[in-house]
């Protein structure tokens, strides 16, 4: 079994002017206000997901990185 060296995650916009990241191998989803506090949270949510987890059991690398899509929906006339 390879293990994968990223988690990927989505980010949306979200209700009331937020951002929501979302992971998609893994049950993480977090907030922020702005890009720069959705990031940060982003990152301590997955450092406490894992915090008692072995990454090997959810298929991933022992400090595996996120890889970041970014969703926007394009303002039509």
């Amino acid at each position: 079994m390879s293990l994968s060296n990223f988690i990927n995650v989505i980010i949306r916009n979200g209700e009331q002017g937020y951002y929501v990241a979302e992971c998609l191998e893994v049950n993480i989803v977090t907030q922020g206000k702005t890009l720069d506090e959705l990031i940060e949270n982003l990152k301590e949510a997955v450092e406490l997901f894992f915090e008692d987890e072995n990454p090997a059991d959810f298929g991933f690398s022992e400090k595996p990185n996120l890889s970041i899509k970014m969703e926007i929906e394009p303002e039509y006339a």
